[in-house]
């Protein structure tokens, strides 16, 4: 498939998935059109911020033909659960991940379908007594694989003072472990994801506040009114995301004048019509980033 010019505003795919490309993408692409001024210069990066996804959008979809976990995949493949436990996860997966990625049905469709998977596996994992303790072994042993890129992206942003906030399904405590152990975890990042919550002793018992799952994502500024509050002259929004739930993580942002969606296609599969409302789409090969 022939690549897309960078300069042009409109939906198009383009054969890059690695995140410092991806940055650069977003830069040529807003440098070049009226409706989104955007440069490496500090006067421009003070009006800047990035919202993301974090599972396969930051991190690695597939490695040479081979899924990578996501923040609860990890957990699901490790040490901390019974291998009863696992079969179980795995049939929810089975079920439920389809339904998620299904281009024939709606969001409505897909919203309680969600809910119920998401809180049919926390459920199993609250029931292993996981500790808290034992988290970080669990990340270090897993085949997680942050996108290639990841270290340029993430300490350009930081040099640049551009606030990256990461909105996630996942789980919050396995996330910020896999950006720690990656050397990343940078001030200049915010992460509002499903967190557990562990006893006294260091035994999850739960999970704190309100569940959030692919298709919910689209109050997430609501819910973090005063972060963004702070960023309200930051108007300039660059928006990473892998799928359609993705899309309105920056609804409710306040004063955004520009934004700009970049999506990772990943394994998603979409009807000719509607095109899907990213301004970029890129995907990668057999699993392999590719390179412009």
């Amino acid at each position: 498939m022939s690549r897309a010019p960078v300069g042009c505003w409109g939906r198009r795919r383009c054969t890059a998935t690695s995140l410092h490309v991806a940055l650069s993408l977003a830069i040529a692409v807003a440098c070049s059109t009226s409706r989104f001024r955007l440069s490496r210069s500090p006067a421009s990066t003070s009006v800047q911020q990035v919202i993301s996804d974090f599972d396969m959008t930051l991190t690695r979809f597939a490695c040479n033909g081979k899924r990578c976990p996501t923040s609860h995949n990890i957990i699901d493949t490790s040490f901390l659960i019974s291998d009863e436990c696992k079969k179980k996860l795995k049939e929810l997966l089975n079920t439920y991940y389809p339904i998620e990625i299904d281009p024939s049905r709606t969001v409505a469709e897909k919203y309680p379908l969600m809910v119920e998977w998401w809180t049919k596996a926390h459920e199993l994992l609250i029931e292993q007594k996981i500790q808290k303790e034992q988290l970080a072994q669990a990340v270090k042993e897993s085949d997680m694989m942050l996108r290639d890129g990841y270290r340029v992206f993430m300490d350009k942003l930081y040099e640049n003072n551009i606030p990256l906030f990461i909105f996630s399904a996942g789980i919050g405590d396995v996330l910020e472990e896999i950006i720690r152990q990656a050397g990343v975890f940078h001030p200049n990042i915010k992460v509002f994801s499903n967190y557990m919550d562990f006893d006294e002793n260091g035994v999850l018992r739960g999970f704190k506040g309100e569940l959030i799952h692919t298709y919910n994502k689209n109050d997430g500024a609501l819910r973090n009114i005063e972060y963004f509050q702070q960023l309200k002259g930051r108007t300039n929004v660059i928006l990473l995301g892998d799928s359609m739930g993705d899309l309105g993580m920056a609804n409710g942002v306040p004063n955004v004048e520009n934004l700009l969606k970049i999506g990772f296609l990943n394994d998603k599969v979409f009807p000719a019509n509607p095109v899907p409302p990213f301004v970029f789409w890129l995907f990668s090969f057999q699993g392999r980033d590719a390179q412009i």
